[in-house]
């Protein structure tokens, strides 16, 4: 075989992509077919019920049945045969929409009938589902933290500053309130000590701001006429192609912190933004807010900039903090311990 060991990689590297993107396809499928079998299970189910008047009993005995006749194939317990029945009875009065729900795994299918009641807000966390490509752990979460009613609710002035259809996108971006449910800071607490708490989850803190984002640095260090500024925490969002500057605020919003932001956007788009860029948007984050101050606020404002607030988990008295002890001091004991 005369081929070099690069050519060689090369090739059956391509060869392993197909391979992989054809199993992705196959599972896509297969997850399809089978939500498609458990629909019209349940629509046979349902169907049969209401003809012959038939109890509940009537499941157990399918499910009896079923085992029986298919002992390898897993679904077919009382339970799920249950779940089959309130999905196809949650979905079928809106046909229109069923396509989309195939197209994510029946686990996922089933936290959201569960824990959704109406049907706009189940369908916006199956299109997120899809979009995003969120585990069933990620769905569960967003879903706890009513990511339907925070989604694009920030007070913003996107719509007069960017273009369609980056408005509608960057309006899609932001949360009101954000949850920073993933950290317990105490009583007492700084911009300097969120933005430290925020980076060190940055893994948490990213999932909360969604998909797209990617961090560039904290306290990020611009020059301006030889003076040296720092922004709490720098993004680019790779969807909407522009940067992202986010400014933490631990107090009520002031109009000044509006001015402050608009400074600091203004420099992103001159220093680091490229051609190919968007224009750069800015995000105060703060811990409550007046609406109407920050309308007026952002009124004549050049630049885009949303205004959202925080919650955080709940705090820790601060005569509670210094006592608690850390990571390093449990695994240190620990340690201890284990030599003994």
């Amino acid at each position: 075989m005369n081929v070099t060991n690069q050519d060689y990689k090369a090739f059956i590297e391509e060869i392993k992509s197909k391979v992989k993107a054809s199993q992705i396809k196959a599972s896509i499928k297969v997850n399809e077919e089978l939500l498609k079998l458990y629909w019209d299970i349940a629509k046979m189910v349902v169907t049969k019920q209401k003809e012959a008047n038939w109890g509940e009993d009537f499941i157990g005995q399918i499910s009896r049945d079923l085992k029986k006749e298919f002992p390898d194939i897993k679904g077919f317990s009382v339970t799920n045969l249950k779940y089959m029945r309130k999905w196809f009875l949650f979905w079928q009065k809106s046909p229109q929409l069923v396509d989309e729900i195939f197209k994510i795994p029946w686990g996922h299918n089933r936290e959201i009938i569960t824990k959704v009641k109406n049907i706009d807000e189940a369908l916006f966390y199956v299109k997120k589902t899809i979009q995003n490509g969120w585990s069933r752990a990620v769905l569960v979460h967003q879903i706890e933290s009513n990511l339907y009613l925070r989604d694009g609710k920030s007070v913003n002035n996107f719509e007069a500053k960017l273009p369609l259809p980056q408005s509608d996108l960057a309006k899609e971006t932001l949360k009101d309130p954000y949850i920073f449910d993933f950290l317990t800071m105490s009583q007492k607490y700084n911009e300097k000590e969120l933005e430290h708490a925020l980076t060190t989850h940055i893994t948490n803190f990213l999932l909360e701001l969604g998909s797209g984002f990617a961090f560039v640095g904290r306290q990020y260090k611009i020059e301006v006429g030889e003076d040296d500024f720092f922004i709490d925490l720098l993004f680019y969002h790779i969807k909407l192609k522009c940067y992202v500057v986010v400014e933490l605020k631990t107090g009520k919003f002031k109009p000044e912190f509006a001015g402050q932001l608009n400074f600091y956007v203004s420099a992103v788009d001159e220093i680091l933004k490229e051609t190919t860029d968007n224009p750069t948007i800015g995000i105060l984050i703060c811990k409550s807010k007046n609406n109407t101050v920050v309308e007026y606020a952002l009124r004549n404002i050049n630049t885009p900039i949303g205004v959202s607030e925080y919650k955080l988990a709940n705090t820790l008295p601060n005569e509670f903090k210094s006592s608690l002890p850390s990571i390093e001091e449990i695994e240190t004991e620990l340690s201890k311990i284990k030599e003994q």
